[in-house]
């Protein structure tokens, strides 16, 4: 319990006297990084491969030398606990062993074909077994995967809209940067940029847990597949209400609308992602990043009815310029990474492992939460967990943004990132892997205690 039960509101100016002291820190601590980063800002803009790696903390990016398991070590020889795990691409830790060895030995066989290996077999029998689903197609990343199952609903149902929720992420699906406005109305969501159309000519946003809001977009008849996180997890952990993915179900069979699962984050709930956990029945669920130990994949599987639905609407002569496919997808090397990793690294044991560890890392949150009495939470999924700046959890994604407070994120991220503790840069989520260990996570509660008892100490 705490024991500082009327604690003073946040003091900006501390906070910002604080952020201050720790980029000092930061930047005294890193030359290599930041003489590398200069380098970079040549050919890079903001100095990086991709725009969004500029959010994270600091005054540049830490540069990665050589990482493995649950840790990094960075150019400056600081080692690092990695809970934010390529935000769940390297959910099974940095490099395992059997998926390395597995696409070493593809490497020397031949990296891309256009034509199948055994391995694709192997992959789609064991995600059919996870997920029972028990057909399955081959992408380079989830976003695809997402592309690729909605054009199919759009063919199939003859429907132009999708419905997802607000403050979703489903990767750079056009479709999905959408949110609801103060009316209630889809609108483009804030720095959409450059979006082919007005959202509102393709999608029908509503808010998680809303299922009288999906009644309504669905009673518009316009609608081919609801796309859906069974958790949102990218503003936030927001859980689903008891009896809500069963309405969900129900009302996309009732209106014709075909399900699409997204369990590329929630897979951290267990093998077969919330999907299996919760027994959900999707027409379509699309996965990506962890099932190939950090080499790059995606896969969506169906159901039998759809893909005879497929199977007798599209042409042979036009399957392949369609919208559908990719020249690299399926390619040997991503088969053989997503079969290692599958059979062999992506167990129940491991989430055994992994599942205590979320929970005992948010314990520990929680506990630094109580001893200075602020008034936030935190919310596990599985092997996930994440704290955030509201007294009680969310009911939906609209709820988890109005909470969330970019300044103190950017703070709190920076000073477990000086003690060697790394967070995903766009929200407070910590990820457990096999490899990572009780030592890890106790050394973050502790630094987070001490972050909080500092930033809400009394004069």
């Amino acid at each position: 319990m705490s024991d500082m039960t009327d604690h003073a509101p946040l003091d900006r100016s501390r906070l910002a006297a604080l952020h201050a002291r720790e980029l000092g820190a930061f930047r005294a601590a890193r030359p290599r990084s930041a003489a590398l980063a200069e380098q970079a800002r040549a050919h890079l803009p903001g100095g990086v491969p991709m725009s969004w790696m500029v959010k994270w903390p600091g005054d540049f990016p830490v540069f990665v030398d050589r990482a493995q398991g649950a840790h990094f070590t960075c150019v400056d020889g600081i080692d690092h606990i990695d809970l934010c795990l390529g935000d769940t691409g390297a959910m099974m830790g940095h490099s395992p062993g059997p998926t390395v060895e597995a696409v070493l030995a593809q490497l020397a066989r031949g990296i891309t074909t256009m034509l199948p290996t055994e391995d694709a077999i192997a992959v789609s029998t064991e995600l059919s077994e996870r997920f029972g689903l028990p057909y399955w197609q081959f992408t380079l990343t989830a976003t695809d995967a997402n592309r690729h199952a909605i054009r199919y609903a759009r063919h199939l149902t003859g429907r132009r809209k999708v419905v997802v929720h607000d403050y979703c992420y489903h990767g750079s699906v056009d479709e999905t940067f959408a949110t609801l406005d103060a009316a209630g109305r889809t609108t483009s969501r804030r720095n959409n940029i450059g979006p082919p159309v007005d959202p509102s000519e393709t999608t029908h946003v509503v808010e998680f847990n809303d299922v009288d809001g999906l009644e309504r977009a669905l009673a518009e008849g316009d609608v081919a597949a609801i796309l859906v996180e069974p958790a949102l997890t990218n503003i936030g952990i927001v859980l689903p209400h008891a009896g809500y993915h069963a309405a969900v179900r129900e009302l996309a069979t009732s209106h014709g609308a075909l399900l699409i699962n997204d369990e590329t984050h929630t897979i951290c709930a267990g093998p077969g992602g919330v999907t299996r956990a919760e027994d959900l029945h999707p027409d379509f669920l699309v996965i990506g990043k962890s099932i190939g130990g950090g080499i790059p994949c995606g896969t969506f599987g169906f159901t039998a009815e759809v893909a005879d639905r497929i199977a007798r609407s599209v042409d042979l002569e036009d399957i392949d310029v369609g919208g559908i496919g990719g020249t690299l997808a399926g390619n040997g090397l991503s088969m053989a990474a997503m079969r290692a990793t599958l059979e062999q690294v992506m167990t129940q044991d491991a989430f055994d492992h992994m599942v205590p560890l979320a929970q005992a890392w948010a314990d520990g949150v929680q506990a630094g939460i109580d001893s200075v009495a602020a008034p936030w939470h935190v919310t596990r999924l599985g092997a996930r967990a994440e704290y955030n700046f509201s007294a009680e959890p969310p009911r939906n994604g609209r709820e988890a943004h109005d909470a969330d407070d970019f300044e103190l994120q950017q703070y709190l991220h920076l000073y477990a990132l000086n003690r060697g503790i790394l967070l995903t840069p766009f929200h407070n989520m910590a990820l457990m892997s096999p490899s990572t260990t009780r030592g890890d996570v106790d050394a973050h509660t502790v630094m987070f205690d001490e972050c909080l008892r500092e930033l809400f100490s009394r004069p």
